[in-house]
């Protein structure tokens, strides 16, 4: 991808004028999109803090069991309650196939979904979008807001809109028979593309419990841990790592409630993550990102706890392979494309990056998401990040 390109980008979001909502004016019309359990959780959500709430999937087969169901019942924690589908007489959820009447009057349109699926929707959103109105990539994991950017740009978008970044979702999700059960996952770590229209983030606030803003989508992106836990933990097993489970009797079976995400991380998968946690520091210092979080919060924070409200639950073994795929690619893959440009090796994460794709097959590192694919190439670390304060300052 030529220089020119990539100016088109970052010019498009350096000098754009600053339509912003703020809390004088909310963001009261969303769209969801993506009908998977994590965008009908959003949707939920948001219908709970009195929006007028559009969920969008261009697939029969995810909104045909929600029109059947007439409704979307959640248990655990967060907007707890069953919410109403096509309802005209009670604020409801409006299902929708039509990407053009979805987003059409948004306020706000969460992008959820794996990497994969960000990236279409970029990609179609490009010529839809009006000025003033908020694109939430949710989770954006790291480079997420950049990389929605870039195919928002190549698909031909030129309108002054926000792009938040949601660095993970303020709930885990656990879709058990059409119920969702949610867990909290604690503080969500959040920035805005340009990074001058912070206002957007005070509007968000009235939507997502416990958003915790940065100062721009480099040090959310850089926050990311994801791939540290998610890869490592899923990949790794048998006996030469003992988990986290607490030793029972020979025997003994463990009682399926103390069976969650964090007993997945005994103290030998806690030694990787901690060497994967220090490349990742390293590599955000060389791109001026400094004062992430301990190794500790980061493993409280995206494998949850032991107990009590913020228990993560373990996925599905079908679950686990979209997780493992999304973590490297997303998480993963972008750091090691920021450490080549900064000449700084990454040997741990490169080989969690090869180990997920002997593990579950494709190319993750190429279909990553990576600095070069974006048109990012300069070997110059200076001018990449020149290029890259410009999408993240407004002027």
């Amino acid at each position: 991808m030529s220089t020119t390109e990539i100016q088109q980008v970052v010019g498009a979001f350096a000098t754009m004028p600053a339509v912003i909502p703020t809390n004088e004016h909310p963001l009261k019309r969303i769209t969801v999109l993506g009908a998977n359990a994590e965008g009908c959780a959003l949707a939920c959500l948001c219908l709970a803090a009195g929006c007028d709430v559009t969920l969008f999937s261009a697939y029969a087969r995810d909104l045909d069991p929600l029109r059947q169901r007439g409704a979307i019942t959640i248990r655990g924690s967060g907007p707890v309650g069953t919410y109403q589908i096509n309802q005209s007489e009670v604020p409801s959820i409006t299902l929708s196939s039509s990407l053009d009447e979805a987003v059409l009057d948004a306020d706000a349109i969460f992008v959820t979904g794996p990497v994969l699926k960000q990236r279409t929707y970029a990609m179609v959103l490009g010529g839809h979008l009006n000025d003033g109105q908020v694109v939430v990539v949710a989770p954006g994991r790291t480079l997420g807001a950049v990389e929605t950017a870039w195919y928002l740009r190549v698909g031909g978008n030129s309108s002054a809109i926000s792009i938040v970044e949601l660095q993970s979702l303020p709930f885990w999700v656990d879709d058990r028979g059409g119920t969702l059960y949610l867990t909290e996952t604690g503080p969500v770590t959040t920035a805005v593309l340009p990074s001058g229209n912070r206002g957007v983030l005070g509007a968000m606030a009235a939507l997502i419990p416990d958003l915790a803003p940065v100062a721009n989508v480099l040090h959310s992106g850089f926050g990311d841990a994801s791939g540290l836990v998610e890869v490592v933990a899923l990949t790794l097993g048998g006996l030469a790592l003992q988990d986290g489970q607490t030793p029972l009797p020979a025997g003994a079976e463990p009682l399926e409630n103390r069976r969650v995400f964090r007993t997945l991380l005994g103290e030998r998968h806690n030694r990787i993550v901690t060497t994967l946690a220090k490349e990742r520091r390293a590599v955000a210092a060389r791109w001026g990102v400094r004062n992430l979080p301990s190794t500790d919060e980061w493993l409280d924070r995206f494998a949850g706890t032991m107990a009590g409200t913020m228990v993560r639950p373990v996925p599905q073994p079908n679950q686990a392979d979209d997780l493992i795929r999304c973590a490297t690619m997303g998480s993963l893959v972008p750091l090691q494309s920021a450490a080549q440009l900064a000449d700084l090796p990454v040997p741990a994460t490169s080989a969690m990056i090869e180990l997920a794709h002997q593990s579950i097959g494709g190319d993750l590192l190429h279909a990553g998401r990576r600095l070069d694919n974006m048109g990012f190439v300069n070997t110059d670390l200076d001018s990449i990040r020149t290029q890259l304060d410009a999408m993240t300052v407004a002027t």
